[in-house]
């Protein structure tokens, strides 16, 4: 009898059948369908693992580039430490309130706050207040990646940890026939992963691929 291969999607398939499902977390996916937002939220294991990784690494002060509707908002909000302070970069305020609706019904609601606008104006205004942060996690345009990966470096207390989604372009990144601004940004933050002295870091495959870096001390 020949044996079954199983393929990616099989696989993350499967993965997700071994959790009990999250109400906070699909009453967020029901929010943003019903508003009609995009459904592009942090696949569910890559939101898991998001608040594995701040929880490990005892974040109390996070950045997150793109609220969206809250999803990831409410994985980072869920491995702080008790009196860690989420703040989330949202271009549009609607979505903003979308997310801040969620993350209170979750119980986050006081602890996180929301800029407003483009992200590049917000992160200079971060910087310019003297902020800084040990957590980042970046899931906005792609075709400014690069510049927010410089921005967090900026912002990034020594040891801190940034984590960007979608990296991988479902695949388009590693073929060098496609061009365009948005492929040749992400690409050099992948390289930058690799080979910027002061990062060191990993890109996870799975879904739409995943940066996971930290900041040399």
């Amino acid at each position: 009898m020949k044996e079954m291969i199983f393929g990616q999607e099989e696989m993350e398939a499967y993965i997700e059948t071994l959790f009990p499902p999250d109400s906070d977390l699909q009453r967020t996916l029901n929010g943003i369908r019903s508003k009609g937002m995009p459904e592009i939220s942090v696949p569910t294991a890559y939101g898991r693992l998001l608040t594995l990784l701040v929880s490990m690494s005892g974040a109390s002060r996070v950045l997150e580039i793109g609220a969206l509707g809250g999803y990831s908002g409410i994985c980072l909000a869920r491995g702080m430490t008790p009196d860690g302070r989420l703040t989330s970069l949202e271009l549009l305020q609607d979505y903003a309130d979308t997310a801040q609706e969620h993350l209170t019904a979750a119980g986050f609601g006081a602890q996180v706050e929301y800029f407003i606008g483009d992200a590049s104006d917000s992160l200079a205004k971060l910087k310019q207040d003297g902020r800084r942060f040990d957590f980042f996690f970046i899931d906005a345009d792609k075709k400014n990646y690069l510049r927010y990966l410089e921005a967090a470096l900026e912002l990034a207390e020594p040891g801190a940890v940034i984590v960007a989604d979608n990296t991988l372009l479902r695949g388009r990144v590693a073929d060098p026939a496609r061009i365009g601004t948005t492929l040749d940004a992400m690409r050099e933050v992948n390289r930058q992963l690799a080979e910027n002295p002061r990062l060191m870091g990993t890109l996870l495959p799975a879904y739409d691929g995943l940066a996971v870096m930290r900041v040399r001390s």
